[in-house]
């Protein structure tokens, strides 16, 4: 079974791409959805964070406050760092469980926003990474996100540069404006291509 990791900068489209092979029939694993469960529902993860970040950091639900910790580590490098070395070795265990549960297919995806970041794209056997312009994405969060531009430029600033990532890539799956109906023949011929090297191991 391959690992084929899928990437991209905010705003890129990297769910929607994702969205188009679960169609196809490919279990993909998302480590942002995975990182939220932990810092809901796993006590051990809870009990990290409010140890380094406070108390405040949940509700009174016991629900992890999203806007209070953002704009704390989008404002500090080495709080973000700190975040991430809670939750993605987590992560990283939680995917591997998951990997083992779908064993049986030709390949599983996992769709991770900071996969180069982080290092762990080294466990994967393809990365795919979803590209659109700067200023495409930045008007996509702003739309999505209800935020503004600065707040999307900062986000931003602590993820690899589009070149970065390209140059970091197997793949590279185009996805502007105007050009949704190119999204699927692009796909396809990465599903072709993940069918025959399967098969071949």
């Amino acid at each position: 079974m391959l690992k084929i990791g899928i990437t991209g900068g905010i705003g890129s489209g990297k769910s929607t791409v994702c969205n188009v092979f679960k169609n196809l029939g490919v279990p993909v694993f998302s480590a942002d959805i995975a990182g939220k469960q932990l810092l809901n529902k796993d006590e051990l993860t809870k009990q990290k964070v409010k140890k380094h970040f406070g108390d405040e950091m949940y509700t009174s639900e016991g629900e992890i406050d999203r806007k209070r910790l953002a704009q704390l580590v989008f404002s500090d490098p080495k709080e973000l760092e700190r975040l991430n070395s809670i939750i993605h070795p987590r992560v990283k265990e939680k995917f591997e469980e998951w990997s083992k549960n779908h064993s049986n297919k030709p390949y599983v995806i996992k769709e991770a926003a900071i996969l180069f970041e982080t290092g762990y794209y080294q466990d994967l056997d393809k990365i795919i990474n979803v590209f659109a312009p700067k200023e495409q994405r930045i008007k996509r969060v702003m739309k999505r996100d209800e935020a503004g531009r600065e707040e999307v430029e900062r986000r931003m600033r602590f993820q690899y540069s589009d070149e970065e990532r390209n140059n970091l890539a197997d793949f590279i799956i185009m996805n502007e404006d105007g050009q949704e109906m190119e999204l699927l023949p692009q796909v396809m011929e990465l599903h072709e291509l993940f069918l025959n090297q399967s098969s071949q191991w």
